[in-house]
């Protein structure tokens, strides 16, 4: 028997998500997040770290408020001239995001024009836990100008997020260390992160105690006509003041200029193209967001760690499952940096690879929540084939680490087939809901896909006992079609014994049979199940469309979709607005591998 198509169930968790009130820009590296940078004055509200000691981002504000913009900044930009303040945002600020990463204003108020670009240092030669304000002002006037230009805020909030906030019970402190550096931390020892504020020269200090303590650092210039200068002040991180202090010193020895400039290189490096500009827009920003959003640095440990996003209004928050690790982040980053996707691969398996598929994890692989699904215990043998495959690097199977996971992995899977189908049980679906029937239609696609993987990945005595993938496409089929001859659809899941649901899952959607490789995209069947799937408020659904029928349209209406700012959220709407769920980093790189790999693999234009 099978059963209707019906209204899906509510996710087991984070069913509210509103986005920001403020359109935030956005930028930062893979030690430090910068997800609130205000477009009207260019105020940083918040900066967020990793820490794996706390399991948890640990973030950094001027309030409490900090996310819908309201009460005092953490660092704020501040110009004066000939002694009287200039508003920036009165003057109007023209933001533009270079390399679709750094944003960067300009302002005019008077006869003086002010420039600003934020970034956090990243290259080879520009690893910093650390962030640069860089200020240039040309004096258009025909007058010799005296320009104050500094850096002011306060810390009036740090917080622990998991997925919810949790707010340091210890005061906030703010102090001046030598060489003009101001100290931001908490009072409480051993504290977790402290950051560094400093001046890229002499400047003056001045220090405001009290329950929110504040800062500013001011420089002063003489600016004659048509003469232009440039400043910068940094921002840096340590786990303790000593560390922090250390770290802004290497700042201001490099200089910001080199900083900058390393990092414009870096950037360019991992640009993606398709010959389509606003198609690479799309790929390129959500790309970049995967990457640093996406894959984030302990401060306390210095290592990578996977986590579903750093953006603070991201309801999944920094807990990561291994599917959306490596089916989703992975291939976007591989697209732009091998190196790192390889590593990211063995450090998934080090770190979550002893439990497969076992459900979602905190950063550091601890358990947050049970529930075991067939594509996350697939998904280290499916990011090692893709590796492989695009990089031609075959070696990565001689790293003990990846071995043993893909040895425990296959076992699970083997301890999950039907004893008389070559078919295999899961728990509960990617999109976190008890699964209606225990077999289900894209887990095993994906499993099938995986198998082929392991035939080939593992050693020869042990690829003999892989199941034939043939034989479980097969089976999907004898299973899973549905309806009678001519008028066929695919089946979601199915107990084996004749019973049938045909609630699709949105993430782990029928859609997707193209891409793991069950189906060709002009498979009768699969086309009318993608027909009789229909429209859907999720992005992930809309995505997996590019390898349906609709490919062509459904790229031209991505490259149309205002989305959350140019950025992956969960629910749009029918023209492609965000909706809720917005700062999904794994989504953002599931995003741009998918229409990327439309592009290039299937030839799909819009």
């Amino acid at each position: 028997m099978t059963h209707p198509e019906a209204p899906s169930a509510a996710p087991s968790a984070a069913t509210h998500a509103p986005l920001p009130a403020v359109p935030w820009q956005i930028t930062g590296n893979h030690w430090l997040a910068l997800p609130c940078i205000h477009p009207a004055d260019g105020a940083i509200h918040a900066v967020s770290l990793l820490h794996r000691g706390a399991r948890a981002a640990v973030e950094f504000a001027g309030d409490a408020r900090f996310l819908d913009g309201v009460g005092a900044p953490l660092a704020r930009p501040t110009v004066a001239l000939d002694g009287q303040p200039v508003a920036l945002a009165k003057g109007g600020v023209a933001w533009e995001r270079a390399l679709q990463w750094l944003p960067t204003f300009t302002s005019q108020t008077a006869d003086l024009v002010v420039r600003g670009t934020v970034f956090a240092p990243f290259g080879r030669d520009a690893d910093i836990a650390g962030v640069v304000y860089a200020l240039a002002f040309e004096n258009r006037g025909p007058a010799r100008r005296t320009v104050a230009v500094g850096l002011e805020g306060a810390l009036g909030h740090r917080q622990l997020r998991v997925r919810t906030p949790r707010a340091a019970e210890d005061a906030h402190r703010v102090s001046e260390a030598g060489e003009q550096v101001v100290i931001l931390e908490g009072a409480a020892a051993p504290g977790l992160c402290a950051l560094a504020v400093a001046a890229d020269g002499p400047a003056e200090v001045a220090i405001t105690p009290g329950d929110v303590p504040a800062y500013s650092i001011r420089r002063e210039f003489s600016l004659g006509p048509g003469e232009r200068l440039e400043t910068a002040f940094y921002i840096a991180a340590g786990p303790e003041r000593d560390g922090a202090v250390a770290t802004a010193g290497v700042m201001r020895r490099r200089g910001w200029r080199a900083l900058l400039t390393a990092t414009r290189d870096a950037l360019r490096s991992l640009e993606q193209g398709t010959g389509l500009e606003s198609l690479d827009a799309l790929i390129n920003r959500n790309l970049l967001f995967a990457y640093f959003y996406g894959v984030g640095r302990a401060l306390d440990d210095a290592h990578f760690y996977l986590v579903r996003s750093r953006a603070p209004w991201c309801a999944w928050g920094v807990t990561v499952r291994d599917w959306e690790a490596l089916a989703w982040t992975v291939p976007a980053v591989q697209l732009a940096d091998p190196p790192l996707a390889r590593e990211l691969i063995l450090r998934a398996c080090e770190v979550h690879g002893y439990a497969p598929g076992r459900g979602v994890h905190y950063l550091d692989g601890t358990l947050f929540e049970p529930g075991f699904t067939l594509e996350g215990a697939a998904s280290y043998a499916i990011a090692t084939e893709r590796y492989i495959r695009e990089t031609g690097d075959d070696q990565i199977v001689e790293e003990m680490v990846l071995a043993d996971t893909l040895y425990v992995s296959h076992d699970d899977l083997a301890a999950r087939r039907d004893e008389h189908h070559p078919l295999y049980r899961t728990e509960v679906t990617l999109d976190h809901r008890p699964v209606p029937l225990p077999y289900s239609l894209h887990g095993n696609a994906v499993v099938a896909y995986a198998l082929d993987a392991l035939k080939k990945t593992l050693d020869e005595e042990a690829a003999k006992d892989v199941q034939d993938p043939a034989a479980v496409r097969a089976a999907l089929r004898r299973h899973f079609a549905t309806g009678a001859e001519g008028k066929a659809t695919f089946a979601a899941t199915a107990d084996l014994r004749g019973e049938r649901t045909l609630d699709d899952d949105p993430v782990g959607s029928a859609l997707w049979l193209p891409l793991w490789e069950a189906v060709e995209r002009t498979d009768s069947i699969y086309r009318r199940t993608a027909k009789r799937i229909g429209d859907s408020d999720r992005l992930v659904v809309q995505i997996a469309r590019l390898f349906g029928p609709e490919g062509g349209s459904m790229l031209e209406w991505l490259r149309r979709a205002p989305l959350g700012h140019g950025l992956a959220a969960e629910h749009v709407d029918a023209e492609g607005r965000a909706l809720s769920h917005g700062g999904d980093a794994a989504l953002s790189g599931l995003l741009a591998y998918a229409v990327w790999y439309t592009v290039h693999a299937h030839g799909v234009r819009p």
